[in-house]
């Protein structure tokens, strides 16, 4: 069993916060694992100015990029190290399996890996000169910026944000979800301990758990904070690009989805099952990228949906640490809950439940968070549970007559973020993948994720980009510089 840890990390010091306790619940039982103190909104002041002076220490401002990348290479080996007790953390956390929390661990490794090798390799550039000097263009640290994530990926989340920050010489206030900080605390031990390792001021992180309207407000509008990197739903990320707005600062959003993904008549039908099942049913549906709106083609669908459903009831629903888990609980029983109201609108909007629209029953699943996974049909795309992002293991199937009228249904969203296709026919594909209005689009495959590739969302999935090697220039300013050159003398001298 893992150390749960309590203490939250403000300006450099690991202390209990002074705001309201939150307890974090295993959703695979409903039994409290861990009480966390919130930080204050003073606490969150006290994290930025401590930040500020520590973007500011020469040990760390002077750092050459490549000290930076030793720094990020020695953060991405401790949580290798530490890959089991970070899993365990988030699916006490989370529910999730522990398949899936180690392969996020192990991602967030290879996130601070891959920073580190870009830093390693970027370069600024000398741009063509046009009169006697000499131009370069230079990027420097914005300063402090702020990380807020979701509670369904913690510490992939993290890493996404932490490692091109400190890459680009900034300091980092991190605010994980209130129902999930303790892998991001655990996640924020092991960075202080390599700051501290290379003589590093501890204060270029905080880690400062609690709601989105005391942290989350305080970190958003202080004036220290210069950036703001935020994953979560589109609502709130409408409000903080307002505040970002007002401010005239930089902000990233990687917000909801309702993606769609797509079987051709031409499909290899085994793998589109297997990766449809994988798209929507892999973490509980708790995923902004998740398939859950299936366009079928109409010549096909009363079959690949009727196999679709029969395999949907073979999964295995369970805790996460049972091995054998396919579908663990959901994050918290009040998610479940909403989870549940959206099916029971999909009744009443006049779907079909094919399979699931319940909690399981059994002693197993008395206590916990579960929601078995469901298939809806008989609804148009209009209706609101085609259009809404539940978060939660549900799909909705639909049919298509011809390409066009995919196309339609599909970019009927407001959403565009992900988009899944299956078929045989690589033209088909390629023309598919460049009519659908989304940032990513995964060919007979789905939710693969390379640190290398940029991620984005259109519409109201999201501004801005994360990953890719352009992932530090987004934390960092652009400045010009111009060398005279000419003995001659400037205008106006004498």
């Amino acid at each position: 069993m893992p150390q749960f840890p309590t203490d939250i990390l403000i300006a450099g010091q690991w202390r209990r916060g002074a705001g309201d306790p939150v307890d974090t619940v295993d959703p695979a039982t409903g039994r409290v694992v861990a009480t966390v103190h919130s930080a204050s909104a003073e606490e969150v002041a006290e994290a930025a100015e401590a930040a500020a002076e520590a973007v500011a220490d020469p040990a760390w401002r002077d750092l050459l990029p490549h000290e930076r990348a030793r720094l990020l290479h020695r953060i991405a080996e401790l949580t290798e190290e530490a890959a089991g007790e970070l899993s365990a953390l988030q699916t006490a956390d989370t529910g999730k399996t522990l398949a899936e929390t180690r392969a996020l661990a192990l991602s967030a490794a290879g996130t601070f890996r891959y920073i580190a090798a870009a830093l390693e390799t970027a370069e600024d550039s000398l741009t063509p000169p046009r009169g006697a000097y000499l131009t370069m263009s230079v990027h420097e640290p914005i300063g402090v910026v702020g990380a807020i994530n979701p509670w369904n990926s913690p510490i992939a989340s993290d890493a996404q944000k932490i490692a091109p920050a400190l890459a680009a010489g900034n300091a980092v206030l991190l605010k994980p979800a209130a129902w999930t900080p303790l892998v991001s605390l655990a996640l924020g031990r092991l960075i202080t301990r390599a700051l501290d390792e290379f003589g590093l001021p501890t204060a270029l992180l905080s880690v400062l758990p609690g709601s989105g309207r005391v942290v989350g407000d305080a970190l958003v509008r202080h004036p220290l904070v210069a950036r703001i990197g935020f994953t979560g739903g589109t609502s709130t990320g409408r409000s903080i690009a307002e505040i970002a707005a007002q401010k005239l600062i930089p902000a990233s959003l990687e917000l909801g989805g309702k993606s769609p993904t797509i079987v051709r008549a031409d499909a290899d039908v085994e793998q589109a099952l297997a990766g449809v099942l994988f798209g929507i049913f892999s973490s509980s549906g708790q995923s902004c990228i998740a398939g859950s709106r299936l366009f079928v083609a109409r010549e096909i669908y009363d079959s690949f949906v009727g196999e679709l459903v029969e395999r949907v009831r073979k999964l295995r629903v369970g805790p996460g640490t049972d091995p054998a888990t396919q579908v663990g609980p959901l994050v918290h029983h009040r998610h479940r809950d909403a989870v549940a109201s959206y099916v029971d609108l999909a009744r009443s909007e006049g779907g079909r439940v094919l399979c699931g629209g319940s909690e399981p029953e059994g002693e197993l699943y008395r206590d916990g968070a579960y929601y078995l996974p469901t298939v809806l049909d008989g609804l148009p795309n209009s209706s609101r549970t085609c259009q809404e992002e539940i978060f939660g293991p549900v799909l909705v199937a639909l049919p298509f007559d011809d390409e066009d009228d995919l196309v339609r249904q599909a970019n009927d969203s407001v959403y565009g973020l992900a988009c899944g296709i299956w078929t045989r026919d690589a033209r088909a594909a390629w023309r598919l993948a460049r009519r659908i209005d989304a940032g990513t689009v995964w060919i007979n495959t789905y939710k693969q994720f390379s640190a290398a590739t940029p991620f984005s969302g259109w519409k109201e999935s999201g501004l801005g980009t994360e990953k890719g090697r352009d992932a530090i220039r987004a934390y960092q300013r652009q400045k010009s510089l111009y060398w005279g050159t000419s003995d001659a003398p400037l205008p106006w001298a004498n």
